[in-house]
């Protein structure tokens, strides 16, 4: 049986909880039109009726935790898997359901659909469950740069999804951002808006847990297997050893010696934005760490931008926390951010490269799968209801 419930990194959540402010759960804001307005509830005659595809993966689980942490309100829950996992049991706010499998007649009458279940099966079923009026949200790229299709970081870029909202008598796909990307935008938006960028250099430091509840499972046991055998012994999701190693990520190679990780932040960057009037690189690099992805942006900024006023824009940001002490030489890291909402932000500085303040360093650490991933589709749920 899968289990909602409390997080297994209780600890990561403690040792940072100091440093939160006040918006750590910035879930509710109001007055700009940009900002981001969660309905409290529970289980509800009439709220929506929601499933989700892939429930028993590792995004599918955390679903599940962000619903019920959330309190997102919904009248009816169904939970879908493939052919092999139909039947296991799943206890989602007090009660058990029994997975079925995904089919075509799986979103009858229903109002939300969270897929996180793969590209092919988001393209097969994601436009069935629209013609049954139902709103996916879904995490794959199946239909990110899909023209029509909203690509939606809430706190981004709500407004893309304008005129959006169940109960209209029509359905819809909205894309959830590559986490990557998610993360990079938390840390930047601020920025774009305030001087607006002109270029942006990105290295990232990718979690197991961006390749599945599969790879998370390996790196544990390679780690066993080099601390107690001196070798790795298991070697089924990638070609080498995860454990104490790091490589470029497994994605596929593109003709331009870029990945295809790498161009999605390109692409999805721009389309998020809104513009092309920005030029975007990057490397993406996996490393043996659980669930937090870390990146390390260079920007080039159209107008001048002082340390001081990019500290106090990007803190105001919803969705981010500052930590950035100079002093203590205390900067995010991978377990600060795991299993928690905000992307935590520092290493604030200037670009001494680059002349004048139109250069700026920023490090950045977010829960791949929480806000790169379930979170992230949530928040876009609600912009529904």
């Amino acid at each position: 049986m899968f289990c909602v419930g409390a997080s297994s990194n209780t600890a990561a959540r403690t040792s940072v909880s100091s440093l939160k402010k006040t918006k750590q759960n910035s879930r509710v804001k109001s007055g700009s039109r940009r900002n981001v307005v969660q309905t409290f509830a529970k289980k509800t005659p009439d709220g929506p009726r929601v499933c989700i595809a892939g429930v028993t993966g590792a995004v599918g689980q955390e679903f599940l935790r962000v619903l019920k942490q959330r309190d997102f309100p919904y009248s009816e829950m169904k939970m879908l898997a493939s052919s092999r996992s139909a039947g296991k049991e799943v206890e989602f706010d007090g009660e058990t359901y029994t997975t079925e499998e995904l089919t075509e007649t799986s979103f009858d009458n229903m109002d939300i659909a969270l897929f996180s279940a793969g590209g092919s099966i988001s393209k097969k079923f994601g436009p069935i469950a629209v013609e049954k009026g139902c709103y996916v949200v879904d995490n794959s790229s199946a239909f990110r740069m899909t023209e029509g299709v909203p690509l939606v970081i809430p706190e981004v870029n709500p407004e893309a999804m304008a005129g959006m909202k169940i109960g209209s008598g029509k359905g819809g796909i909205i894309a959830n951002p590559n986490c990557s990307t998610i993360i990079a935008l938390m840390a930047t938006t601020a920025i774009q808006r305030k001087v607006g960028i002109e270029r942006m250099v990105v290295s990232t430091y990718q979690a197991a847990s961006g390749a599945g509840a599969q790879a998370m499972a390996e790196l544990e046991q390679q780690t066993r297997e080099l601390v107690n055998d001196g070798e790795v012994k298991t070697k089924e999701i990638f070609p080498w050893g995860y454990a104490f190693n790091l490589f470029s990520h497994n994605a596929p190679m593109m003709d331009n010696g870029y990945n295809e990780e790498e161009m999605k932040m390109v692409k999805e960057t721009k389309k998020i934005w809104n513009t092309d009037d920005i030029s975007i690189c990057a490397t993406c690099i996996r490393v043996p760490v659980m669930r937090a992805h870390a990146e390390s942006i260079n920007l080039t900024l159209k107008n001048d931008l002082s340390e001081e006023e990019a500290r106090k824009i990007i803190s105001e940001f919803p969705g981010v926390s500052l930590i950035d002490d100079r002093a203590n030489n205390r900067f995010p890291m991978p377990s600060d951010a795991s299993d928690q909402d905000d992307c935590f932000v520092g290493r604030i500085r200037r670009d001494i490269s680059q002349k004048g303040n139109k250069g700026l360093e920023l490090f950045v650490c977010g829960d791949q799968i929480r806000k790169g991933a379930a979170q992230n589709a949530v928040q876009v749920a609600e912009l529904l209801l």
